[in-house]
Formats: C-alpha cells, structure tokens, sequence
C-alpha cells in the first residue's frame, strides 16, 4: 500500500472505469448503428500494435479515416482520443510496471498533460471543420518532422537528439518538463501524437530515453479518457470508428507487448512519413478550398 505505483495503478483503473460508464451511456443515447465494421476494427489492431512499439497511433489512425472517407475531417480529434484511450490505458499498466523511473517525475508529467488536454478538448472541440483542417494539417508535418529524426537516429547510430541516464527531474527541469507535457497534452486533442515529441523532450532534459515509454503512455492514460468527455458531450466525435479502434487496439497492444516485443521500425516510420506528408497537404488543401469556396461565385450550393 505505501508503492506509489499502486496508487496511480488505482487512480488509472478508476478513471478507465469512469470513462467505460461515459462511454456507454452516450453509445446508448446515442442514434444510428454503433457495431464497428471488421475495417475499423482492423485499423484499431494495426495503429495500436505499431503505437505500443513507439510509432505512434494518431497520424497513421489520421490517414486511413481520411483515406477510407470513415470519419469527417471536424471529427477526427475526438474519435482518435475515445477509440484509442483504453489500448493505451492497457499501455500504461505494462510499462509504468516494467520500466524504472522516478514517480515524483512521473505523475507530475502526467498530471500537467492531463490540465492541458483538458484546457485543449474544450477548445477544439468547438473549432469549426476548417480550422481542425488546417490545425490537423500543421500537427501532420510536425509529426512527419519527428518521424525522421527518429529514423535519422536510427540510421546513423548516433542519435541527434542525444538522452542521459537520469531516471528522474529536479529544480528547473522538472519545471521545463512539467511545461512541456502541458503543451504537449494540448496538442494532443488537435491530432498530434505526444509519443515522439514526449521522448525528445525527455532526452533533452537529461533522461534515459528508455523513461519516456511509462511517462508518455501514462500521460496519455491519463489524458485520453478525461478529455474525452467534452468531446463525447460536444458530439465531435464518430462512436463506429471510435468502438472499432478499441476493439482491435486492445489484442494488439497484449500482443506487441508479451509476444513480438520488438521489430526493425525503419521502414515503417518511413512509410509513415510518406502517408503523414500526403494527408497534411490534402487537409491544408482541404482547408484553402474551404476558404476560398464561400466567395467564388462560381461554387453552386
């Protein structure tokens, strides 16, 4: 009873419980069909087995619903943050349990991406389809941007963002941290991925980059269900696609974690770049044509 652990091991299974009761009593009032197709359920194992070994699940979850035309561009925050809240909740459970790291650290970090995410949802859960567009657009690059500096690493063998071996933050840095996962669990609700600009910021503070697995999936643990709630009560959201990422996510993170463990990521992420690049330019495109439609008057209506 006196291991921290166990007390944010309780917090997290209270708040996904809480969650689980949201979730169900708005599917319930909720009109139309709610079952996810064998695709969307499909798309939840594939971007949550790659997220459980650090690629990421927001940008790549991005291009398939726009590919697939399965979500709205205005909708597609909210669904990324319900459907794939409780793949990363299980996440959180394996790596906070298995990776050492300093608890005063940890759930500071997390406690400030939770403030900002919820500070964010409420924000973006009232932009109009335009502004998602262009904000999704931005987050899009930045993220094909921390895709390659990854792989960059990875290819050299050096990396250019170099970590430390502290397990922990103190005075300054834990105040830079704090900031930092603040800002970046704001982003979070936009549609960029915390994983890769967490662990940048966690190498350049000093610490083992190893840390960053139970600080950036605690924080989204955490993050994804509260903020979750202002966009199920805003409606910004699509409850199939959601319930699709949940139900393929969940096997797959108990997969990637107890069975493949690890794989050569490189191609992937740079095949993610590929994909990430070319759905940021179609939602900026998205965004100047949305624009510019109002006042030509050669738009019929």
């Amino acid at each position: 009873m006196d291991n921290p652990k166990f007390w944010l091991f309780l917090a997290l299974g209270i708040i996904a419980a809480g969650f689980l009761v949201a979730l169900g009593r708005v599917l319930l009032a909720a009109p139309g069909p709610k079952v996810p197709s064998g695709r969307e359920a499909a798309i939840g194992f594939g971007t949550n087995f790659f997220d459980t070994l650090g690629i990421g699940s927001y940008a790549p979850t991005t291009v398939l619903f726009r590919a697939l035309h399965l979500v709205p561009d205005e909708r597609i925050p909210g669904t990324l943050t319900i459907g794939h809240a409780l793949p990363t909740v299980v996440q959180a459970f394996f790596f906070i349990s298995i990776v050492t790291v300093d608890m005063r650290t940890l759930i500071l970090l997390i406690l400030a991406a939770v403030v900002g995410s919820w500070l964010g949802a409420g924000v973006v859960s009232r932009w109009p389809k335009r502004k998602i567009q262009l904000g999704m657009g931005v987050a899009l690059l930045a993220a094909a941007l921390l895709f390659v500096i990854k792989n960059v690493d990875a290819m050299r063998g050096q990396p250019v963002i170099p970590g430390g071996v502290a397990t922990g933050l103190t005075g300054t840095l834990l105040v830079v941290g704090f900031v930092g996962n603040f800002v970046l669990g704001a982003l979070m609700t936009l549609g960029i991925g915390l994983y890769a600009p967490c662990l940048i910021m966690i190498s350049l503070l000093g610490m083992n980059p190893t840390t960053a697995f139970p600080i950036m999936m605690g924080s989204c643990a955490f993050l994804m269900p509260i903020a979750s709630l202002r966009f199920m009560k805003a409606g910004a959201w699509s409850p199939k696609p959601a319930l699709g990422l949940a139900l393929g996510g969940i096997p797959a993170v108990i997969i990637a974690v107890l069975i493949v463990k690890s794989l050569p990521l490189v191609a992937v992420r740079w095949l993610v770049v590929v994909v990430v690049l070319y759905a940021a330019f179609g939602l900026l495109r998205s965004a100047r044509q949305s624009r510019s439609a109002p006042a030509d008057p050669g738009v019929v209506t």
